[in-house]
């Protein structure tokens, strides 16, 4: 079948503590969410009626079963969730201190099985077939992971939209120095870049916003996202086309989700036709209002929700 969103990359068990504002040493409750950065978009997309997959791995194990369960729970097709013997299916921590900061502790050594993603295990055809393919910087941060996004990412030649989540994690490059190369031939094949400031100066080398969207724009694709967290949003299309997006307030809990929300609401509104400025206003909104809840994958809003956040930001200003 042809899916309307297929990520690929990382994937992982979120253990968050229930406490606010107190170090791991002393947090004495968690909560067990499904996480990775292209699984949550998947469920993100889902949130809002689109058919999503993911392409990834996990270990064997039962956080493995988990996973499989928790996609299957929030309507994410899993058939092309595959198994790798490396290691356990990786699990991420974090300490909650809002409103800005927000320490994760990645447990994914010495390889994490969504990094054992061979260019032999891709369904080519779904790759190419999808209206949305999603792939993300860590993906390339090791093989064999790095030479399967990039076989995808040659076969599906920009058919449809092809989105560059910039996700630079420098923890998971054995050679940070090395990302920009990679970088630059997966930005060859995509048609959208996204990234905060950080992920697109790895990208560019520019840190500027309106210079590092036109960096982007001249590296190949057709429309250059950047996240400026508290300043909002910097959209630009290769027509010309510019959208400035203020932040919508929130009381935030836990920033960690909100990129992930940005981009399945992105993918929504891309896939809906609408206008550069109502997507990015609209994942602009998901992503604050995941940012004001505990979880990840559990937040994810309904479109109905996101609209409504919109007109209450549109009234509270006229």
């Amino acid at each position: 079948m042809s899916f309307d969103v297929l990520t690929m990359g990382r994937v992982g068990v979120d253990v968050y503590p229930l406490q606010t504002g107190v170090g791991l040493a002393d947090v004495t409750s968690f909560g067990k969410y499904l996480g990775g950065s292209p699984t949550n978009v998947a469920v993100a997309a889902a949130r809002h009626g689109r058919s999503a997959a993911v392409i990834t791995k996990t270990g064997d194990d039962p956080f493995g079963a988990f996973v499989r369960q928790a996609l299957d729970g929030y309507g994410v097709d899993g058939r092309f969730v595959g198994t790798s013997t490396i290691a356990p299916t990786p699990v991420t921590f974090c300490e909650i201190f809002p409103p800005d900061d927000f320490p994760l502790y990645f447990y994914r050594l010495p390889k994490a099985p969504d990094l054992d993603i061979e260019a032999g295990d891709l369904d080519l055809d779904a790759v190419r077939a999808a209206r949305v393919f999603w792939i993300t910087g860590t993906g390339l941060s090791e093989e064999p992971s790095r030479s399967a996004t990039l076989a995808a990412l040659a076969h599906r030649a920009k058919a449809g939209t092809t989105v560059f989540d910039l996700d630079w994690r420098p923890m998971f490059w054995s050679d940070p120095d090395e990302a920009c190369t990679y970088y630059a031939e997966a930005l060859r094949h995509t048609t959208v870049a996204v990234g905060n400031l950080d992920e697109c100066e790895v990208a560019t080398g520019e840190r500027e916003p309106h210079a590092a969207a036109k960096a982007l724009l001249a590296a190949g694709v057709e429309l250059a996202v950047v996240k400026q967290g508290p300043r909002g949003v910097l959209a630009m299309g290769r027509d010309g086309t510019t959208a400035e997006i203020p932040p919508v307030p929130v009381d935030v809990v836990n920033g960690l989700g909100a990129g992930d929300a940005f981009g399945g609401a992105l993918c929504h509104g891309l896939l809906s036709g609408w206008d550069t400025h109502r997507t990015v206003s609209f994942a602009n909104a998901a992503g604050a209002l995941v940012a004001g809840e505990l979880a990840c994958s559990d937040a994810m809003p309904t479109e109905a929700r996101v609209n409504d956040t919109l007109r209450e930001v549109h009234n509270s200003a006229v």
